[in-house]
């Protein structure tokens, strides 16, 4: 049986079982440590599975012959590695980040003119005067007017215009979603090589961090909150380099 073990997200291993014990004994682990081995479906807690036992005994499991001595379970907050880890850690610079920034909107572009490439020339031509007749009722403040040539504008788009629109929203979400996820690097980062992580571990940065409130979250902030885009690039000159929605979900780029 091999076990793995973890600690403040810091993972070790793999043990036998009775290297597990023997750490145990010796409280170089504790009940209060993550375990993981084949057959589990999820990380838990050492106390859970031996029961608040120093020894764990899981059912139906037969000792090995012989045993490999291992070194002891260090804490990661105090290993040498991770220090050495957190010293190498260099943050990207603006220019790359503005970039990577360039090159994520870049992909987002299309999604903005896939609607028209479903208009014919007479469609077109009414588009476009409709566009002028809602830009001078705007500089008259006629609210309804504008609203309802808008209306207007929206229905010479077919059924299969928006589906191919949306569509192509859905897919580009779902590929940023997946690099974030996997590590921490979007289309445009994993190009310019710099990644997202935690301000403090360095570690990769759980997926609802990454994506839903980092990315998904603001980008509905910017949308309805303009200025918010403005402030939020300025915090970017600070000592960390962290942008404030950096700040407020607690990451930072580095290379």
């Amino acid at each position: 049986m091999q076990i793995y073990l973890a600690r403040n997200n810091q993972q070790a291993g793999p043990y036998t079982l009775e290297q597990v014990n023997q750490m145990l004994a010796d409280q170089q682990v504790l009940l209060t440590d993550l375990a993981w081995h084949q057959g589990m479906t999820e990380w838990k807690a050492l106390g859970e599975l031996t029961q608040g036992k120093l020894v764990y005994e899981p059912t139906g499991y037969v000792a090995p012959v012989s045993l490999n001595k291992t070194e002891p379970f260090s804490h990661p907050s105090t290993g040498a590695s991770t220090n050495k880890a957190k010293q190498e850690v260099e943050l990207a610079s603006l220019p790359s980040r503005f970039l990577a920034k360039i090159i994520d909107l870049s992909f987002w572009l299309p999604a903005s003119i896939i609607l028209g490439l479903f208009l014919n020339n007479d469609q077109i031509q009414k588009l476009s005067s409709l566009q002028e007749q809602m830009l001078a009722k705007a500089q008259s403040n006629d609210v309804n007017q504008v609203l309802e040539i808008q209306s207007q504008m929206l229905a010479l788009f077919p059924d299969h215009a928006w589906i191919a629109m949306f569509s192509y929203i859905f897919l580009m979400l779902a590929v940023q979603a997946y690099f974030l996820s996997k590590s921490g690097q979007s289309i445009g980062k994993k190009a310019l090589k710099i990644k997202i992580v935690d301000e403090e571990s360095n570690e990769k940065v759980s997926f609802l961090r990454v994506f839903v409130l980092r990315s998904i979250l603001f980008i509905v902030i910017y949308r309805f909150l303009g200025l918010f885009a403005i402030v939020d690039l300025l915090f970017a000159f600070s000592k960390k380099r962290q942008t404030l929605h950096d700040k407020l979900v607690k990451t930072k780029v580095i290379k």
